[in-house]
């Protein structure tokens, strides 16, 4: 078995991967892109990362809930940062009353929406919501200051973490094969598969660095993050269609 001080550093790399491109967009954590980007590019986990991530106003707060219901110790477990971005079996441990209040009082939801608003959101709870990124995406974050226009879907396609397979490595843009986000006789839906473009960094982690086509790669703003196994993209694809099949409730 792996060691806590091991799967730590390993949760730590992972969920910087995942956290590089809505930052370097200013859509969430601080504004500190540019040393996120240089402490990732080295590879080895520097105690200001850790410092760095926990500032993300949603992303700590969901590692911990994850962790603190699996009766993990440290919230950047990698096992823990997996779930909330990709999915796993710590998910399905999710207690309902647990996650209801973490919801209100830890990320203080039901202040922001209102009472009337929250009740469909506690609706979708009762029904086994799980604390998935994908869910706080289409089913919190939508309800906080946001719509699920049409205007709105190509917005919470990039925030959605996806995974595509790749088909053709050109330099720093990597054409990958996904399913995307979109907006068909008034719900959301994930749309046939369609070529995508996604850019790495000229100095990208190992795996990003060696890519090859007929690997899957997961992307978050169309930021290639890491590459993952048939068994994690579909983990990935079973939450997200849970995620969306929620948020067609109060479309």
């Amino acid at each position: 078995m792996m060691p806590e001080a091991d799967t730590t550093m390993e949760g730590i790399m992972r969920c910087s991967r995942y956290s590089f491109g809505p930052n370097r967009l200013h859509y969430c954590g601080p504004d500190a892109n540019r040393e996120l980007a240089s402490l990732i590019e080295y590879g080895e986990v520097n105690p200001e990362l850790s410092i760095l991530l926990k500032q993300f106003k949603t992303l700590y707060p969901y590692l911990q809930y994850i962790s603190r219901t699996n009766g993990i110790a440290e919230p950047f477990d990698a096992r823990a940062v997996e779930a909330y971005w990709l999915g796993n079996n710590l998910l399905e441990t999710n207690r309902l009353k647990n996650f209801y209040k973490f919801l209100v009082e830890d990320l203080s939801v039901k202040k922001k929406v209102g009472s009337k608003e929250f009740e469909w959101l506690e609706k979708k709870i009762s029904q086994g919501a799980v604390p998935h990124h994908s869910f706080h995406v289409l089913n919190v974050w939508q309800m906080t200051g946001h719509t699920d226009k049409l205007d709105e879907v190509e917005r919470m396609d990039e925030c959605l973490v996806k995974s595509g397979k790749v088909i053709k490595v050109e330099g720093s843009v990597i054409s990958a094969i996904a399913e995307m986000l979109t907006y068909e006789n008034g719900k959301l839906v994930l749309g046939e598969p369609r070529e995508k473009k996604l850019t790495r960094k000229l100095e990208a982690e190992y795996d990003i660095e060696q890519i090859k086509p007929g690997q899957i790669v997961s992307f978050h703003w169309s930021v290639p993050c890491e590459i993952i196994s048939e068994q994690q993209a579909e983990n990935l694809k079973k939450y997200n269609l849970q995620s969306i099949a929620f948020a067609n409730q109060t479309i």
